[in-house]
């Protein structure tokens, strides 16, 4: 997918060449300036690509509560697993159905990071820790994810976002680092431990992700990533099955398969869109709501008491994302 940051303006002598800063066009010696008609476009794919991050992140927000539902009757590696393999059952049939091409072998580093982080090691390392924490506390942990994934873009693309940029982002990780902290007694555990690792696999599953997302559409990011790894998957679930304990209930049955088909599929799918569109430092930092979200589902889905700060840590992060979306990278 080629992209669209620059727009080529027709001139009766020459043709213009695109603007360094990716702002429009200008014009070469003895030309008049061309007219920026693309400007509106370029609006347009920034809305779109800022809602489907934002869908994104509305899947994301209930992938802690699927997956305390999922765990109620099947265990973590179980439900890891399963939900992969359910996920590339149905990213496989699209793949096959539209008859898309493989991947050009260049590609195939990126989608095995994405495979490596996002649909093994993320879902692996929080379930595991969704076996001691509560799902309000490893949200707010893994509210640290935007500047994970800022920092991470910053180092594999080379896009250095602004001072401010950076500034909001550190305070709006300040304040979910305070608000865990304060949640968890000053003495991070071994859910903790697990759930900081995680956003170092996750943000470089998101980096990759969003970077091959220029390149084709994200539901064949996702999608290839998913079959690459389905013979662990396949052979992973059959061992689960096989040693832990499985019982089904409304709860875990819908709890897997919203992880399956909403959060490993669906939700990734609008996220690297939104991703290749609006840029990896952005969206990422749309990401900062996330763990209020989650919040609020752990109240309604699962009755989890709602800790005290959570109102004023929801409008300092809140305040952090209107900063960062109106910064240039």
């Amino acid at each position: 997918m080629r992209d669209n940051d620059s727009a080529t303006a027709t001139a009766t002598i020459a043709v213009s060449t695109p603007d360094p800063a990716g702002q429009g066009t200008r014009a070469t010696a003895g030309q008049e300036p061309p007219t920026t008609t693309a400007s509106p476009a370029r609006g347009a794919l920034v809305s779109r690509g800022a809602l489907l991050a934002v869908l994104g992140v509305a899947a994301f927000s209930l992938t802690f509560p699927g997956t305390a539902w999922a765990l109620e009757g099947m265990g973590p590696w179980t439900v890891v697993m399963l939900r992969s393999v359910l996920a590339a059952v149905v990213a496989g049939g699209a793949l096959a159905v539209f008859r898309v091409r493989l991947p050009e072998r260049r590609h195939w580093a990126g989608i095995a990071v994405v495979a490596g982080g996002v649909v093994l090691g993320f879902p692996l390392l929080t379930t595991l820790a969704l076996e001691t924490s509560t799902t309000s506390h490893a949200a707010v942990v893994v509210g640290l994810l935007p500047l994970t994934t800022a920092a991470c873009s910053a180092v594999r693309t080379g896009v250095r976002p602004s001072r401010t940029f950076w500034i909001a982002s550190l305070v709006g990780a300040a304040v979910v680092i305070g608000f865990a902290v304060q949640q968890s007694g000053g003495a991070p555990g071994r859910g903790d431990l697990l759930l900081f690792a995680a956003l170092l696999v996750c943000a470089a599953g998101y980096t990759e992700g969003g970077r091959l997302a220029r390149h084709m559409p994200g539901w064949q990011v996702i999608g290839w990533a998913l079959v690459l790894v389905l013979p662990v998957t396949v052979a992973g679930a059959a061992v689960a099955l096989s040693t832990e304990p499985l019982r089904l209930t409304v709860h875990s049955v819908g709890g897997l398969l919203w992880l399956a088909f909403g959060s490993q599929f669906l939700g990734l799918v609008v996220w690297y869109r939104g991703m290749a569109a609006i840029g990896i430092h952005k969206a990422s930092q749309l990401q900062l709501a996330q763990p209020l979200l989650t919040l609020v589902w752990s109240v309604l889905l699962l009755g989890e008491r709602l800790p005290p700060a959570a109102p004023a840590a929801a409008l300092a992060v809140l305040a952090c994302i209107a900063v960062t979306q109106r910064t240039r990278g």
